[in-house]
């Protein structure tokens, strides 16, 4: 028996490589995980993950990440999002959207008035309970699976961030339209149903628009048909992908000189006394981000904390050297 080959080559991943953000406009009717492979497939990309996850009844923005834009998608996730959805008064449903099944009723519609009442108590930080048709982990089950499986499935409330919640529109008695604004896992099915409760009625949502997640706005969408062509068209040009930095412009940026750089790319910590003059106003000194930048080239995230500017994730773009990439994670 041959001994095994402990050298064995590594193989060459399939596909382009490609670096950066795609703005989707996610249609209805189609989940997340089913347009990035779409997309992936269409612009034959080497990877490609999202920043944040539509239900498939929702519409709006998906962000598809390319290649090491995938090392910045929990910053673009932690990024403020904002949504409009429509919530029909009258029937809850176990999924608490228009694709679930009934499982209560109400004659009660509620004023305008009404309405506004309840909204303050929905503004800032508040416990949400998650949908039960929802990816939350029960037993190392997803609520999902227990729920399509017919198990009660009860979920403990959990921290959300409410910036701006705001009745807009009134098509009819049945109907309300609402903006919301709101922090990283909040979900919109969940503020409907419970807006629902608050003014002596159940509801659920009948549409859902995303708006705008972290520095992306809907100028930058692209809609799925455009970018998805037949067998015997070329893919989509790489121009339509926006820099990675893109998802960071968010972050305060500081300047490094040379010996710094070097410092940080070997995963050391540097003093903010020594950074004194530099660190923008904006930044947070205990546990806020920075963009560490040599000159026009990212280095990468840092943590201050503690009096230090600590490496976070390293993502090394725009090697003067060389049009290649490097990325370090510190996490």
């Amino acid at each position: 028996m041959s001994p095994p080959n402990r050298h064995r080559p590594h193989k060459k991943p399939k596909g382009r490589a490609l670096d950066g953000w795609l703005i989707v406009d996610k249609p209805s009717g189609i989940g997340s995980t089913d347009v990035v492979n779409k997309v992936k497939r269409a612009f034959q990309a080497q990877k490609a993950g999202h920043g944040g996850t539509l239900d498939p009844l929702a519409t709006g923005l998906l962000p598809v990440a390319f290649g090491a834009a995938t090392k910045t998608v929990p910053y673009v996730m932690d990024g403020t999002k904002s949504y409009h959805f429509t919530l029909k008064f009258g029937e809850a449903r176990d999924t608490d959207d228009a694709d679930g099944k009934v499982t209560a009723t109400s004659d009660v519609r509620p004023t305008d008035a009404e309405i506004e009442a309840v909204l303050p108590a929905f503004r800032g930080d508040i416990m949400q309970v998650p949908p039960a048709y929802s990816a939350i982990k029960i037993g190392g089950e997803r609520a999902y699976d227990l729920a399509r499986e017919g198990q009660v499935v009860e979920i403990a409330p959990r921290p959300a961030r409410i910036d701006r919640f705001d009745l807009i529109e009134r098509p009819d008695i049945d109907t309300a339209i609402f903006h919301v604004e709101s922090g990283k896992g909040v979900y919109m099915r969940s503020l409907a149903r419970d807006v629902a409760k608050a003014v002596g009625s159940v509801g659920h949502i009948t549409a859902l628009r995303r708006l705008r997640v972290g520095p992306f706005r809907q100028e930058h969408a692209i809609s799925l048909d455009s970018l998805l062509g037949t067998g015997d068209t070329p893919p989509p040009s790489p121009d339509l992908l926006l820099p990675v930095t893109t998802a960071l412009a968010d972050i305060p940026a500081l300047a490094v000189n040379g010996e710094e750089a070097a410092r940080l790319m070997q995963g050391q910590a540097i003093s903010l006394v020594d950074l004194m003059g530099r660190i923008p106003r904006e930044a947070d000194p205990e546990g806020g981000l920075l963009r560490a930048m040599a000159g026009e080239r990212l280095l990468g995230l840092c943590r201050l904390e503690g009096g230090w500017m600590q490496p976070e994730r390293l993502i090394q773009l725009g090697h003067p050297d060389g049009p290649w990439i490097q990325v370090r994670d510190e996490t």
